[in-house]
C-alpha cells in the first residue's frame, strides 16, 4: 500500500473517531449520562454499586458546565428521583427523592412526615435505626416546619436514617437538577467475598422509580 493510501486511510480513522467523540459528548452534555451509587441513601430502590443511566432531558437542558437553563420541559414531583449538584457542594452530584414541592410546608414528626399538616402516602422510606433524636438536636427524625421556596424542591434519601439531605442543608433549586434515573446497567456488591456474587444480575436493566 502506497504511503498515500496509508495517510488516506488513517485521517479517515481520525476523522471517524473524532466524529464519534463529538456524538459522544452531545449526547453526555444533553441526554444520557452514566452515574454510579457510592452510598447507602436511598436504600432499598437504590444500592451502592449500582451503575445508573441517567435522563438528564427530562426536566430541562442546561448550556454546558453552567446552572443555566434553556429549555425547561416539566418540573418534578412528589415521588420522583432527582439526580442534581449538591447546593452545599456544587463539585458533587446527589441522588434524592422529592418529598416537598415548590410552596409546601414539611414537617417530620418521630421520623413521619407531614405536608402542610397532613400525613402523606410514603412507600418510599424506609428507617432501619429505632432511635429517635428529638426536635433541636438532629433534624433527621424532627424536622420544621419548613415551606418550600419557589423554584426548589424539598428532597430526603429512602434510607431515612442514613441519608445527608434537605433536612440538613434545605432545598434543591430547580436549576441544579441535572436528570432523573432510568435503569441500572450493571451492578457490582464490593461487600462480599464471594466472587460469583460480586455482580447483582437481578439489577441488571431494572427500571427505576
Amino acid at each position: 500500500m502506497s504511503k498515500d493510501k496509508v495517510m488516506a486511510k488513517i485521517k479517515d480513522y481520525a476523522e471517524s473517531i473524532i466524529i464519534a467523540l463529538i456524538i459522544a459528548l452531545f449526547i453526555r452534555a444533553f441526554f444520557i449520562q452514566a452515574f454510579k451509587i457510592p452510598s447507602s441513601s436511598m436504600v432499598p430502590t437504590l444500592l451502592i454499586g449500582d451503575h445508573l443511566l441517567v435522563n438528564k432531558f427530562i426536566y430541562g437542558t442546561h448550556i454546558p458546565f453552567t446552572d443555566k437553563v434553556v429549555i425547561r420541559i416539566k418540573n418534578p414531583k412528589r415521588g420522583d428521583i432527582l439526580v442534581f449538584k449538591c447546593p452545599v457542594d456544587e463539585g458533587k452530584y446527589y441522588i434524592k427523592r422529592v418529598i416537598g414541592e415548590p410552596g409546601d410546608t414539611v414537617e417530620v414528626k418521630n421520623k413521619t412526615i407531614f405536608i402542610n399538616g397532613k400525613k402523606i402516602y410514603d412507600p418510599w422510606g424506609k428507617n432501619y435505626d429505632n432511635t429517635i433524636y428529638p426536635k433541636g438536636s438532629n433534624p433527621r427524625d424532627n424536622f420544621g416546619p419548613y415551606t418550600v421556596p419557589a423554584e426548589s424542591y424539598f428532597v430526603m434519601g429512602d434510607n431515612r436514617d442514613a441519608s445527608y439531605d434537605s433536612r440538613f442543608w434545605g432545598p434543591v433549586e430547580y436549576k441544579y437538577i441535572r436528570g432523573a434515573p432510568l435503569i441500572t446497567y450493571f451492578s457490582w456488591d464490593s461487600g462480599t467475598s464471594n466472587i460469583l456474587k460480586k455482580i447483582r444480575f437481578d439489577r441488571m436493566l431494572m427500571l427505576i422509580d
